[in-house]
C-alpha cells in the first residue's frame, strides 16, 4: 500500500518525522512551509516531490493520503479539521488543540470524516515502559505515584534547532500535556478525585506564564505531580514512577532508566518518537485508532483545561503569545 504523505512544517519534528518516514515506503510527496525558500530548500534536502506555502494547495491536492502536522501548537485545532474535512488521514502533533472546546471540534471532525487520525504523544510509545503498563495493566503491579520535571531557559525564542522562532511555545498547553497525559495513560481510566495547580503570571519579557505546577489526585488513591520552568539555568527533563513494586527514574537528558536493579540506557527521543510515525502508519494500513487517538487524549485536555480556567479567572481570559483566546 503506497501513501503519499504531505507534512506540513519543517522545524525539529518535521525533521524527525520525515527522517522516520525514510526509512519506510511511504512517499516522501510534499511539503508545506511558511516560506519558500526554506519549504524548497528542505524539499531538496530530504527528497519531497513538491514544495508549497499554502495548506489549502496541498489538501486540495488528490494524490495526497496523509498529512502530519509539524506546526505551532496554536494552529493544530484549525488545520487538523481543514486535513480531516479534505479526507485526509491526519497526524497531529501534540497538543490536539490548545482548548478542551478545540480539542472536540478536532475529535468531531475526525469521527466523521471516517479518517485515520491521531496525535503524537511520544511518552506513550517508550519500549522500556511497555513491560510495565502490561504488569499494571494486569494488575500485577500498581502505579502510586508519577512526578515529572520540565525545567529549561527560554527568556529568548530559540526553538531546539538553535533558530529563532516565528512562534511562542506554552509550558501549559505544550510540555505538560506530555506529562499529565502520560498520567492518565497509565493511570487507565481511574476517575479524578482532584486537580490542583499553578500557572504564573504573565513575564514582562516573554509575555507568557514562565512556570507551573499540576497535581493530579486518582479515586484509586494514585497521584501525578508536575512541575517545570521556562525560567530554569540548569535543564531538566525527567519522569519517576512509583510502584507497590519498584520505583523507575527516566532521565531523558541523560538516556537513562534507573530501578532497584541498576541503570541502563534507554532510547533518544528522536527514536522515540519515530514509533509514533511507523504506529501511525501502521494504523492506516490496517485500518485502526493509532495509540494515541483523539478521544484518549482527552482526558489529559480536560485537567489542562481546568488548570487555563482557573488562571483565566484569576487573572482575566485574554490572548497571550503563542495562544490566542479560544472561541469557546
Amino acid at each position: 500500500m503506497t501513501m503519499n504523505v504531505c507534512m506540513v512544517g519543517y522545524g525539529m519534528m518535521g525533521v524527525w518525522h520525515t527522517e522516520a518516514l525514510k526509512g519506510t515506503d511511504a512517499v516522501l510527496h510534499t511539503i508545506v512551509g511558511r516560506n519558500p525558500e526554506g519549504s524548497r530548500e528542505f524539499a531538496e534536502r530530504y527528497g519531497y516531490r513538491k514544495w508549497s506555502v499554502r495548506l489549502d494547495e496541498a489538501l486540495a491536492d488528490p494524490e495526497i493520503d496523509i498529512v502530519i502536522l509539524a506546526t505551532p501548537s496554536d494552529l493544530h485545532e484549525e488545520q487538523a479539521i481543514a486535513c480531516l474535512n479534505a479526507g485526509k488521514h491526519t497526524l497531529i502533533e501534540i497538543p490536539i488543540a490548545m482548548s478542551l472546546g478545540g480539542a472536540r471540534r478536532v475529535v468531531e471532525a475526525g469521527e466523521r470524516s471516517g479518517k485515520i487520525y491521531g496525535l503524537s504523544h511520544p511518552m506513550r510509545f517508550r519500549r522500556e515502559r511497555e513491560a510495565l503498563l502490561s504488569r499494571t495493566r494486569s494488575g500485577e503491579e500498581k502505579i502510586r505515584h508519577i512526578a515529572g520535571r520540565f525545567f529549561i531557559k527560554r527568556l529568548v525564542n530559540i526553538g531546539a534547532t538553535g533558530y529563532q522562532r516565528s512562534w511562542t511555545d506554552n509550558i501549559l498547553w505544550h510540555h505538560f500535556c506530555h506529562f499529565v497525559d502520560l498520567g492518565m495513560y497509565l493511570f487507565d481510566g481511574a476517575p479524578i478525585r482532584r486537580v490542583q495547580s499553578y500557572l504564573g503570571e504573565l513575564h514582562p519579557t516573554t509575555g507568557i506564564p514562565m512556570e507551573c505546577i499540576v497535581m493530579v489526585e486518582t479515586e484509586a488513591d494514585q497521584s501525578l505531580l508536575v512541575h517545570g520552568s521556562y525560567h530554569a539555568e540548569y535543564r531538566f527533563y525527567d519522569k519517576l514512577i512509583v510502584t507497590d513494586k519498584d520505583t523507575y527514574f527516566y532521565d531523558i537528558l541523560s538516556g537513562t532508566l534507573k530501578t532497584s536493579e541498576g541503570t541502563v540506557e534507554i532510547e533518544a527521543e528522536q527514536q522515540n518518537c519515530t514509533r509514533v510515525t511507523l504506529d501511525f502508519l501502521d494504523a492506516v494500513r490496517e485500518n485502526r485508532p493509532p495509540r494515541a487517538s483523539g478521544p484518549s487524549v482527552l482526558p489529559a485536555i480536560q485537567i489542562l483545561a481546568q488548570v487555563q480556567d482557573e488562571w483565566d479567572a484569576r487573572h482575566g481570559a485574554r490572548a497571550i503569545p503563542g495562544r490566542p483566546l479560544p472561541r469557546d
